[in-house]
């Protein structure tokens, strides 16, 4: 009499590297200074067409006379009092729009009541333009600068709320079941949930408020590159006007950049495409 012997199944691990698979499907290994392509390919066609006269200086000044510009307006016109008084209202204003809109965003998304409270006003201000509200604003604060950073603030405001309010809203109901069962206390839920989306809203909020930046320094402003690119339209000097147009731009890339490098830090331990 032969006896069978039965083995049980051989469960062979799965020895796949994610990441290997993540790179095949995802947009592949991060290129160092990959940002700057597109900018040197704009300067370069811009030098291009200013040297050849392709790009006339009435409409558009040359490179090499926007760096003249820079160095006649910050020896000459305190460029950096401007530049000062720029970051100092876009400072506050941001801040001050950050803080309510993920306070805000917090209460209307972990309690139904708050949501009943502010989600509907807020939605209803999204669907408003916060431009379209300064001759309002301008009534009740008139037109110093309490105005100009409370209107960058209500720009601001925005974006954080309603990305911050949707991690909170759009994770699987199941996580939550999984970290009520784990023992997550509410802080570290938040921190886990909201963070992602926070720090996406904060990208969002930070243009934004360059936007209203932009746009509140043509009211009555005595200081700001604002104020600077107002005057040299009234002269039509376009060089001064593509100076400040530079500096909003570093501006926004030094804001998103600083943004970005603490979401990698501190959402380390998210495996994402960007890597």
């Amino acid at each position: 009499m032969t006896a069978t012997l039965h083995t049980a199944p051989v469960t062979v691990p799965d020895t796949t590297d994610q990441r290997v698979v993540r790179r095949r499907l995802g947009p592949g290994h991060r290129i160092r200074f990959s940002f700057w392509f597109g900018p040197a390919l704009a300067l370069a066609i811009w030098s291009i067409g200013s040297a050849t006269g392709l790009i006339k200086p009435a409409i558009l000044s040359a490179p090499w006379d926007v760096v003249v510009a820079f160095q006649n307006q910050w020896v000459d016109h305190d460029l950096l009092g401007n530049i000062v008084a720029s970051l100092q209202r876009s400072l506050v204003g941001l801040t001050l729009g950050v803080v309510t809109g993920a306070v805000l965003a917090v209460i209307s998304g972990l309690s139904r009541f708050g949501e009943s409270l502010i989600d509907g006003p807020i939605q209803i201000k999204r669907s408003v333009p916060t431009l379209a509200i300064i001759p309002l604003f301008i009534a009740w604060f008139g037109i110093g600068e309490e105005m100009k950073v409370i209107t960058i603030a209500l720009i601001s405001l925005v974006p954080i709320y309603i990305h911050t309010h949707n991690g909170l809203r759009g994770i699987d109901g199941r996580y939550a079941e999984l970290a009520e069962t784990i023992g997550i206390n509410h802080g570290e839920f938040v921190r886990h949930v909201v963070l992602p989306g926070f720090l996406l809203g904060m990208r969002f909020a930070v243009t934004s408020s360059l936007l209203g930046l932009v746009v509140v320094e043509h009211y009555n402003a005595v200081a700001g590159i604002g104020y600077m690119i107002t005057l040299a339209e009234q002269y039509g000097q376009t060089d001064v006007i593509v100076v400040g147009l530079v500096i909003y731009g570093i501006f926004g890339y030094c804001a998103d950049s600083a943004v970005r490098f603490t979401g990698r830090r501190v959402l380390a331990w998210r495996q994402t495409l960007e890597g």
